[in-house]
């Protein structure tokens, strides 16, 4: 059961990740246009000339500040299409349009409900949303429309209904049975919702009465999860709703710690910010642009001499990362697995940090991170008076020295063997066997294929891996069965540390992750992937190697009627860059398909769009019917062979409905590619143009 909970927390909290994702250029827009249309700001830097009220720079920088506020005035539906299409199995995209029907349907029977019996009697109970008079339900109301629907979603998305009702069937039933739900949703929460205020008012102001050591608290708990990767989960509700504290700006009344933050960001006359608010966001700043580049440097020295050089590449980008961008988990990783009691010392440091900040007044919000960037944004440009920003340069000095000596001495006191104090352990935190692998399978596969090779095999192969999604530094998979997930094998793929729990597996790679995990996707979604390895098939393992000995070229004939052109002019990087292999491609004018010499049937695949065949040989062919028509699963292509069948060159394998495919969105030009290509030295293409089926095309020595 804790697993199981795991699991669905761990889903919830990547879900958070793609409404969190837009909050930095949100800032970034909102930073830079209150700054600099600060007028206390001007005048201290005789700007007013230039930048004042009634200039053009004055105009352009009030549309920065209208369209930063403008998100996070309606993070309530972003986080419900943000957490509806993180939660989603599959076609996230009506997940989507079904959370915002509903959204909009909630609140609307609200509204209507406070129209014929009154609002609660509550302070701040009611708020426009999207125009429409609701409760004030804040980030609250979009994550309870997010996961319901999503739930919707997911179990009936491939419903089938009668055959009068069929036009309604799966995925277009999905928003009718969302907003049907969600009418019902909107009159309960009419009851419930006052209660669950109160109940969040209560807790925000213990918390905010707990002072100092609520501070601590909150600050100790969030590093704390971060291996679980619930940290955003956790402080999420801080930062969005009523828990971190109301304030009214500027006559509204604002929920949550980041609201409050940028609400007074973007109002002129505030003196100072609201520390009650920052107390949840400003000790990060000491903590990464400080800290932990104090724990890389102790790392470092604590390396053997001749490892020093290797680790510090290492320890010196991840310490500019954490500084930069306050994405910590790269550095904080590399201690994690090796000296946990370090990371509790760790977690310490870090609740304290936040604590300091509160009792020195520092008044800096950020976006997400809490790197330089946020800091110069929301710090040092709006003035000291009213952040008292110079605090945290000052804290920051000695946090790098205290985390510096204590790092150090626990590592040399209990012998924790850090990166480089075993030489072994270098290979868990370098890219280089990574590349040099890459390196070496990227004729036949394609550099990102040999490292989502690695990794698919790592989860247990393609079979195990139910979802794949990321956050900022971590993939986040969920696995049928655990038991058969590779973490050594995981580890050798460049990552800082492995989390399984349950079926939620976590892989830590730092800020390139969405590139890993769109990679990897692509890679799933490939043929190639079906493949265990890309080693040839046992059907012949030694009769590929010998065809070019012999001296005995293999004749591939065109599969299709219709016109040859070279594989370079497929407008597809994976083929036209030969990734697959070498070979050819047919722009068909007839929808028939038959088998381009003598051949075994190796693979069908799953969704119709490909097959695999093998020659007497040994040379592999992959078919592949059209340009990423996989997305089609299946639909328009009709396949009369099997795995195993023998073929003649001729039989016919299968036939596709050209029309289908081109009203998707997809193209109909077909490759013909050998993907064992590396066994040969020649192919030379001997047609191109128009051609029939069975008319020979390449040549491959």
């Amino acid at each position: 059961m804790k697993d199981k909970i795991f699991g669905v927390l761990q889903r919830v909290g990547r879900s958070f990740m793609l409404p969190i994702a837009i909050l930095p250029v949100a800032g970034l827009f909102l930073g830079v246009g209150g700054s600099f249309t600060n007028e206390t700001m001007l005048e201290t830097y005789g700007l007013m000339g230039l930048m004042g009220p009634g200039t053009f720079i004055n105009a352009i920088l009030q549309v920065l500040n209208a369209a930063g506020s403008v998100v996070f005035d309606n993070l309530p539906l972003i986080f419900a299409i943000g957490v509806a299409i993180g939660m989603a199995k599959q076609e996230k995209e009506v997940s989507a349009l079904s959370a915002v029907i509903a959204f909009f349907v909630m609140h609307a029977t609200i509204g209507a409900m406070i129209g014929d019996f009154g609002a609660p009697d509550l302070s701040g109970a009611t708020a426009s949303v999207l125009g429409i008079n609701s409760l004030q339900m804040g980030v609250f109301g979009g994550i309870i429309v997010g996961l319901g629907t999503a739930a919707l979603h997911n179990r009936f998305y491939k419903i089938q209904l009668p055959q009068v009702l069929s036009f309604f069937s799966g995925t277009r039933f999905v928003p009718i049975i969302s907003a049907a739900v969600y009418l019902v949703v909107g009159i309960a929460m009419y009851y419930i919702w006052p209660v669950i205020q109160s109940g969040i008012n209560a807790l925000g102001g213990f918390v905010l009465a707990s002072g100092y050591g609520g501070t601590w608290l909150y600050g100790f708990i969030e590093r704390a999860l971060i291996p679980f990767g619930l940290h955003h989960v956790f402080y999420i509700p801080f930062w969005q709703t009523a828990l971190g504290g109301t304030a009214m700006v500027g006559g509204s009344l604002i929920e949550g710690a980041q609201n409050i933050f940028f609400a007074e960001l973007a109002t002129p006359g505030i003196e100072h910010f609201s520390v009650e608010a920052t107390r949840f966001m400003a000790g990060k700043f000491p903590l990464m642009i400080f800290g932990l580049p104090g724990a890389a440097f102790a790392l470092y020295r604590c390396a053997k001499p001749e490892n020093r050089k290797a680790v510090g590449g290492l320890l010196l980008s991840a310490a500019l990362t954490s500084m930069l961008t306050g994405i910590t988990e790269p550095l904080e990783f590399t201690f994690l697995f090796v000296a946990p009691v370090m990371y509790v010392v760790h977690c310490v440091f870090a609740g304290a940090s936040y604590m300091i900040m509160h009792i020195l007044n520092v008044g800096v919000g950020l976006t997400f991170s809490g790197g330089l960037i946020d800091l110069t944004l929301f710090g040092v440009m709006q003035g000291n008076a009213k952040t008292s920003w110079l605090w945290i340069p000052v804290v920051g000095v000695i946090y790098f020295i205290v985390y510096y000596l204590v790092f150090s001495f626990m590592i040399k006191k209990f012998d924790y063997k850090t990166p480089g104090r075993d030489d072994s352990e270098i290979k868990l935190y370098t890219r280089k066997d990574v590349n040099a692998r890459k390196e070496g399978e990227a004729a036949a596969q394609g550099g990102e294929d040999a490292l989502s090779r690695q990794i698919m095999m790592g989860l247990g192969g393609k079979a195990n891996i139910s979802d794949v999604d990321c956050c900022i530094t971590r993939l986040r998979c969920t696995v049928h069965d655990a038991s058969k997930v590779d973490q050594q094998l995981l580890k050798e793929t460049g990552a800082s540390g492995v989390i399984c729990k349950g079926q939620g597996v976590q892989v830590v790679y730092g800020p390139r992750v969405s590139n890993i995990k769109s990679d990897l996707e692509a890679f799933l979604a490939s043929p190639a992937s079906d493949q265990a390895a890309p080693a040839a098939p046992e059907a012949a393992p030694e009769t590929a190697p010998s065809a070019p000995a012999a001296g005995k070229p293999i004749v591939i004939a065109s599969p299709l009627a219709g016109k040859v052109i070279p594989l370079e002019d497929v407008a597809d990087g994976v083929f036209s860059e030969k990734m697959v292999g070498d070979g050819f491609a047919v722009e068909p004018s007839d929808n028939q398909v038959y088998a381009p010499a003598d051949c075994e049937v190796a693979t069908v695949f799953g969704t119709k769009h490909a097959i695999g065949l093998v020659t007497p040989e040994g040379c592999e062919l992959l078919i592949h019917l059209g340009i990423d028509t996989v997305q089609l699963n299946g639909a328009p292509f009709t396949i009369q062979v099997k795995e195993g069948d023998t073929l003649k060159k001729g039989d016919l394998i299968g036939s596709f409905d050209e029309k289908a495919i081109l009203d998707a969105g997809y193209r109909t030009v077909t490759p013909v590619v050998v993907t064992n290509s590396d066994q040969y030295s020649s192919f030379e293409l001997c047609k191109t143009g128009a051609v029939t089926p069975g008319e020979n095309v390449l040549t491959v020595e």
